[in-house]
């Protein structure tokens, strides 16, 4: 790694802290231009440490007053903090120190977003806001005065006293800073109530600004539903007597789980059936659910230093994929979660910004908020489950909780609990987290006799700093059909611990097919030499519905590479297979839609990368058009058939059933608009009474040219509504054509609407400019530099958005040398840009050194 300015931090060099803190009492006098907070520290020295240095944490504070048991210090103070003499033994620090929240355009530590107060302090945002060892293995117990003339005054734990112009709040849990929520301003609350299965009751609220009261109640549906399953599947109870949910405009991530006080994104937490579409709504019930589990995955057990972010993140991720898996259907869930680990964490693991799910050493911690550490981090859970069983996890999760319950704890720590449970040695599965990449398994097959015989052999491709790698265990589900689809082998776990390794089937009437790695029992890729004649028989047969869709995906794959590869003409056999899928009335109405949707641009992108060929992003994207129009031309009867047999009857609803049924007509429209030029679209989106039908009409309408219209009455409609305003941005953006789709950027970043200041509208444009492949790799170039230009304005203001945006270049070394050469000099110059944030030079220099 690239070291920036000499700060790169290293796992083998934790030290834990040389003070402890007991007590923290916090005043905020609230002004935009000068808060003034007052903070009240009780410190202890360490005795686990040999080292007496005093150090606190502290940027773009201006300190005021600082005293050591009542006596006035002048520390010394540098950008980063300030160090001071202090006693060897108990005392209390005193500091008052002046902020700017309205000119926080980094939305860390306390800034302000439309008049309101808000804070975000993970990871290391608290620093911004008083000093403080702003460290997670640092835990207090806080109490918060603010005093301001705002109406809702907010923070962490249970409300204590209040009057005109203050309120106090006191939380008993000790946190890390990074924990820490303070929230002021003009607010309404949705409330509700919860009483826990020993008998607590617990008041709830969802805090929005006046307006957006209408949009609460999913949330607040989704909230108590998430309180009951935890208590149901893991035992977990809440422990304070408020749970507070706050909406906010301008939020760099999607939602923060602090201590009973959780700060949403407000894309995260609004929902109505006119506004929110189906993903919309599944998109908050799981993120509702994933900051509540925070509770104890992450609060009352926290991590011990930022390398173990993997162990809050994958766990509660892995939780929240489960929450939402018994909410809704569990198939689909996971379909959709390997859509998405494969087209973010495979290429992040693929590229230069490959990193373990535990990471070695960082510049700027925010950089590692990646796929790799949440995504991957839950695959690693999910497969610890599956090899110890359901039984033995639930009891290592309650060893976990009993005896970690205030802890600051480590990867270490989580295994041994499993250790102990189970009896098993998990140090070669702990591989998996000190790793980069994903690894490769090849298999062959042999039959004799009626023996079967799979074997299974494993390697991980070089990452950057990690050239060879050691086997891992890896779990691999596998069942067998028979001739006429029959299953004759049911689900079995196998365990590949070594380089190379054979399993045995006996006692077969006839050779099998085999269905490997059932419901993705591992985050790996598999190579198999096959047909797509067995593709075709699993996509019709497998019982696994995974695999099932697999089949199908390998089966589009195949044939639009030898389009793209070798001019052919698509394929009748591949057409045959989605017509039979669409005629089977017992597959879920959703996993149809998953089967006709056509693996992505960069997945083919990839897949000419694997075949040692270069990959023309506008030869890739029409190649997927014609595909596509050959599917609405082979399948127009049976798309209208399935389009009018899944309209969904009376008022909207965001139930499961109802949204499959909806994805599987919407996805039926977009081919159809193919045929009608768009009339059936027109239509449905005159008629729509929700956002997913319009929202759909919309993009149909736009994917048959027929659209202007129907985007300017959008606009028209809901212009004075952010949030459906930020769709209206990306769907002009993912729909441009290739040639077209830089000036349609330029274009709206000139809409009076357009801000960079606000993280939502700008992930709207510019992250919709990133997925669109063919537009952004355009030869012209004229993507690179565009994206290029606005990252270097933005990093001046926000550095986190700028850094988390540089991941649009991170495959370019699979393109030709044209491009490669352009996107090296769009590199170069933000590189070279004065005063370059920590987040961005980080993020850039990891491309750069691929």
């Amino acid at each position: 790694m690239k070291d920036v300015d000499g700060r790169t931090i290293y796992l083998k060099d934790y030290a834990p802290p040389a003070y402890l803190v007991e007590r923290v009492d916090l005043t905020f006098v609230l002004a935009p231009e000068a808060t003034r907070v007052k903070s009240r520290i009780r410190f202890t020295p360490n005795p686990g440490t040999a080292s007496r240095d005093f150090f606190l944490h502290g940027e773009e504070l201006k300190l005021v007053s600082a005293s050591v048991d009542g006596q006035a210090v002048t520390p010394a103070v540098t950008d980063e903090g300030l160090t001071c003499e202090v006693p060897d033994a108990p005392f209390t620090w005193e500091a008052e120190v002046e902020i700017a929240p309205a000119r926080n355009t980094a939305l860390e530590g306390l800034y302000m977003s439309n008049g309101m107060y808000c804070t975000q302090c993970e990871a290391e945002g608290f620093r911004k806001i008083t000093y403080y060892p702003d460290r997670p293995d640092v835990m207090a117990v806080f109490t918060v005065r603010i005093e301001s003339e705002l109406p809702v005054m907010l923070s962490n734990g249970n409300p204590g006293a209040s009057g005109a112009g203050f309120a106090e709040w006191h939380d008993p849990w000790p946190k890390p800073a990074y924990l820490f929520a303070l929230v002021a301003g003009e607010l309404v609350n949705h409330p509700g109530s919860f009483t826990t299965r020993s008998g607590k009751d617990v008041e709830l609220n969802v805090w929005v600004r006046p307006g957006d009261e209408g949009k609460c109640a999913f949330a607040m549906e989704s909230l108590k539903k998430s309180m009951k399953w935890d208590e149901e599947v893991y035992g977990r109870e809440y422990d304070l007597d408020i749970f507070n949910i706050v909406a906010v405009d301008d939020f760099n991530m999607g939602a923060m789980e602090n201590k009973g006080l959780n700060i949403f994104n407000s894309a995260a937490v609004l929902a109505s059936p006119e506004t929110s579409t189906d993903a919309n709504f599944e998109r908050i019930e799981a993120i509702i659910a994933h900051e509540y589990f925070h509770n104890w995955t992450g609060n009352r057990i926290t991590c011990r230093d930022w390398f173990q972010l993997c162990l809050k993140e994958g766990l509660t991720v892995f939780r929240d994929a489960q929450f939402t898996a018994d909410m809704r259907s569990e198939p689909v869930k996971r379909i959709t979660d390997v859509i998405d680990l494969r087209g973010r964490q495979f290429r992040e693991d693929n590229g230069p910004l490959a990193h373990p799910v535990r990471p070695e050493s960082f510049v700027e911690i925010n950089n590692f908020y990646t796929a790799t550490v949440y995504e991957k981090g839950a695959e690693v859970i999910g497969m610890l489950k599956r090899l110890v069983g359901d039984e033995a996890y639930a009891k290592a999760l309650e060893l976990y909780f009993e005896r970690h319950d205030g802890d600051a704890a480590t990867i270490e720590d989580w295994l041994k609990v499993f250790e102990d449970t189970t009896g098993r040695d998990l140090s070669q599965f702990k591989r998996w987290y000190s790793q980069a990449g994903t690894p490769r398994v090849s298999v062959d097959e042999a039959w004799k006799d009626g023996t079967y015989t799979l074997t299974f052999r494993q390697s991980t491709p070089p990452t950057p700093g990690q050239p060879v790698k050691d086997p891992r265990v890896i779990p691999i589900a596998v069942g067998l059909l028979g001739p006429n689809g029959d299953e004759v082998q049911e689900t079995t776990l196998l365990e590949l611990t070594e380089a190379e390794q054979s399993f045995t089937f006996e006692g077969l009437a006839a050779k099998p097919v085999p269905s490997i790695l059932r419901g993705f029992s591992a985050p790996v890729i598999l190579d198999r030499e096959t047909d797509n004649a067995e593709r075709a028989f699993l996509l019709a047969h497998d019982t696994d519905p995974f695999c099932k869709w697999e089949a199908g995906r390998a089966l589009a794959r195949d044939v639009l590479l030898r389009m793209l590869n070798e001019g052919a003409a698509p394929d009748k056999a591949f057409l045959g297979a989605l017509s039979s899928t669409l005629a089977d009335e017992s597959l879920d109405p959703a996993f149809v839609a998953l089967v006709l949707a056509l693996p992505s641009e960069d997945d083919l992108a990839q897949a000419q990368v694997d075949a040692g060929l270069v990959p023309d992003p506008q030869a890739i994207h029409a190649v997927r058009e014609r595909m596509r129009d050959a599917m609405a031309e082979a399948l127009e009867d049976q798309l209208r058939a399935a389009y009018a047999a899944h309209q969904v009857p009376g008022p909207y609803r965001p139930d499961a059933d109802a949204a499959a049924s909806r994805a599987l007509a919407n996805t039926a429209l977009m081919l159809l608009s193919r045929r009608d030029g768009g009339a059936l679209a027109q239509t449905q989106y005159d008629t729509a009474d929700n956002m997913t039908q319009q929202l759909a009409a919309l993009s149909a309408l736009l994917t048959a040219g027929a659209g202007e219209e129907a985007l300017k009455a959008f606009e028209a409609q809901w212009k004075d509504d952010r949030l459906v305003m930020d769709k209206w941005f990306s769907l002009q953006v993912a729909h441009a054509e290739p040639g077209d789709t830089a000036a349609t950027v330029e274009r709206l970043t000139r809409h009076p609407a357009f801000t960079m200041k606000n993280p939502n509208r700008f992930r709207a444009v510019f992250g919709a400019f990133a997925m669109n492949q063919a537009g952004f790799h355009h030869d012209s170039g004229d993507g690179y530099r565009l994206m290029a230009d606005w990252l270097i304005e933005l990093d001046a203001l926000n550095p986190q958005t700028t850094a988390r945006m540089c991941s649009a270049f991170q495959t370019w070394r699979r393109y030709d040398a044209d491009r490669q050469a352009l996107i090296r000099e769009a590199l170069e110059r933000i590189m070279a840009k004065k005063d370059l944030s920590r987040d961005t030079a980080e993020m850039i220099g990891r491309i750069l050194d691929a």
